[in-house]
């Protein structure tokens, strides 16, 4: 009798030490870069559709399913995180609001002439600063510092938001390609340790 409830220990132990593989979502981390940059440099955003409510299932919209491991203290095996990447947090969105009110007012007209460009690493240089006039170098000093500071926070955030603060180098990886990937025509960025006009 002790060897069976012994081996039925053993299995029910085994059973609840399941192992969960959680991987970067990169599509989805693409996605919300994308998002995010266009929105900072103020492209047009495609409109959303409405989202769906799930049909009635006549028990008041409420959706039941019987979990078996719920009986012997075992709950459903979620990988924490889910696939989707969240930007919709208000500390992220603060951070989005800062940033493309400062690319509106001072950042864009440095990439435009060619003084700023985008680093291999997800951050914004002053790459020529004979490209600015004496008066506004000061101010676009200013500017890129305070856009850097939050780019590493933003980038952070993200992670963090998704339950997942080991991610934040692939989060600013996926975001340094995004803001090339959609920065306009004549815009600079580093790639391979030299500057590039997109």
């Amino acid at each position: 009798m002790r060897t069976l409830f012994g081996a039925n220990m053993a299995m029910l132990a085994l059973a609840a030490c399941v192992t969960i593989n959680v991987y970067f979502p990169a599509a989805e981390a693409k996605a919300a870069a994308k998002e995010f940059v266009e929105k900072v440099i103020d492209e047009a955003q495609p409109a959303t559709p409405a989202e769906e409510k799930p049909a009635d299932n006549g028990n008041g919209g409420m959706a039941f399913r019987f979990d078996p491991l719920s009986l012997i203290g075992i709950g459903e095996a979620k990988a924490q995180g889910a696939p989707d990447i969240t930007i919709k947090t208000p500390a992220i969105q603060a951070i989005q609001a800062r940033m493309e009110a400062r690319f509106n007012s001072t950042l864009r007209a440095g990439f435009d002439s060619g003084a700023l460009g985008f680093t291999a690493d997800g951050l914004v240089t002053v790459r020529d600063a004979s490209k600015l006039a004496l008066k506004d170098r000061v101010a676009m000093n200013t500017a890129v510092a305070d856009d850097n500071r939050d780019r590493k926070a933003v980038y952070r955030e993200v992670a963090v938001a998704n339950g997942h603060a080991e991610w934040e180098g692939q989060i600013r990886n996926v975001f340094a390609k995004q803001w090339v990937d959609s920065a306009r025509s004549g815009w600079w960025y580093q790639s391979g340790g030299s500057w590039k006009q997109k």
